[in-house]
């Protein structure tokens, strides 16, 4: 296998729970050696979550953790920082998660690890940045969305704004940006030499997905509200339920997708109201499709849209996904090999590179699993280690 795109990028990980690893797990299927450093007495609560190790008791989290190596060290006891700057000189990229001002508290901020190691880049993953009124302020998902008024608009009407299925405000903000700002820091340290900090606040994140709804509002002054856009509810673009209660989703927005799909239900005349945006024409079109839809059953539809390209297509659970022939023929799912032998089912890397494919190394492993390598390998001997295990510093 080729080496991945990053090969030779090394990355030290302070970050836990989903943005920062979900964003080390990008950078390390994509070649680069990435060392979590996790501390020994408060695992990272991913872990108590599954797939674990395979004897079915050991906190691994064999997905998010993929091609990681762990190091557990506590960095509230002196030397357990001093490790920490011992490492730093031969790494490129510090990724942590912490609220703002808790890295310079343990002495592992930016300016203390910079000082050491100038090249370095230091991204920064917190739920409201790094200053503001709200930097020191606890959050999730959710409520980063409320905030940037992503979830203002994502909902019914009748049953008000809902939570999201998958973590936006996480991912496709905080890890998604912050793979982004690293590689263009490592782009601009290539010419210049110059490590940096980047500050990335997974609301600023959030905030900045408006793309389609935002100009509109701040020009126009059309706010985006419940089910008025053409893609939260306010238009046919929807999901529509069939005879045996499972669910389309109708997405032909251009006039010839919608005209095949009326054709194809049995309601030609419909076809030009597709285009209408009046609030009770919409509601009585979206009427006429429901009861169309209802007419067969799931299955009987899936068979006569698959046959069509109206933008048409059945909702699928998690597991039909994994079993669909487009997903399969894509590799979206892999066996990634357990450092006993076995295999573990995981989601695959979504990048597909012609020359420098992802890799998978190996699934995660337990907390502090590579300790000692790390250790030996920064030229501690092994009594020194033991000294270090005895007083709680490494694990």
């Amino acid at each position: 296998v080729m080496p991945g795109p990053l090969q030779g990028l090394k990355v030290l990980d302070f970050s836990g729970l989903l943005p920062g690893p979900f964003a080390s797990l990008i950078l390390a299927d994509l070649g680069a050696d990435v060392l979590r450093v996790e501390a020994p007495s408060r695992p990272d609560m991913v872990r108590l979550m599954p797939p674990y190790a395979t004897d079915g008791t050991s906190a691994a989290h064999g997905y998010l953790n993929r091609s990681k190596r762990s190091i557990a060290i506590d960095l509230k006891k002196p030397e357990g920082l001093d490790i920490v700057k011992q490492l730093i000189a031969e790494y490129d990229i510090v990724i942590e998660q912490f609220r703002p001002g808790v890295m310079d508290r343990l002495g592992a901020g930016y300016e203390a690890l910079k000082a050491i190691n100038p090249k370095v880049i230091y991204c920064s993953i917190t739920g409201y940045g790094q200053t503001g009124p709200y930097k020191d302020r606890a959050g999730h998902d959710m409520n980063y969305l409320a905030i940037a008024g992503v979830i203002g608009y994502n909902g019914r009407q009748a049953s008000g704004p809902a939570p999201m299925a998958v973590q936006v405000a996480d991912i496709a903000g905080g890890s998604c940006h912050a793979v982004i700002g690293l590689l263009a820091a490592v782009i601009h340290r290539q010419g210049t030499g110059e490590g940096q900090h980047i500050d990335i606040s997974m609301t600023d994140a959030a905030f900045s997905l408006h793309a389609l709804t935002a100009p509109g509002a701040l020009m126009g002054g059309e706010q985006p509200t419940l089910e008025t856009t053409q893609l939260n509810g306010g238009s046919f673009y929807d999901c529509y339920e069939t005879a045996d209660g499972r669910y389309l989703s109708v997405g032909g927005l251009e006039p010839q997708f919608f005209m095949q799909f009326c054709a194809a239900i049995g309601r030609p005349e419909l076809a030009p109201e597709g285009l209408v945006m009046v609030p009770e024409r919409v509601a009585a079109l979206k009427q006429e499709i429901r009861l169309a839809l209802k007419t067969k059953t799931y299955a009987e539809w899936s068979a006569i849209f698959a046959a069509m390209d109206s933008c048409t297509e059945p909702v699928l659970s998690f597991s039909e996904a994994c079993e669909h022939p487009h997903i399969q023929a894509r590799g979206m799912l892999v066996d990634v090999p357990q450092l006993d032998g076995g295999q573990q089912r995981q989601l695959a890397s979504p990048f597909k590179f012609s020359a420098t494919p992802p890799s998978y190394q190996y699934a995660g492993v337990i907390l502090g699993q590579h300790t000692d390598e790390v250790l030996m390998k920064a030229g501690l001997t092994t009594e020194s280690i033991a000294q270090l295990k005895s007083k709680g510093v490494v694990a």
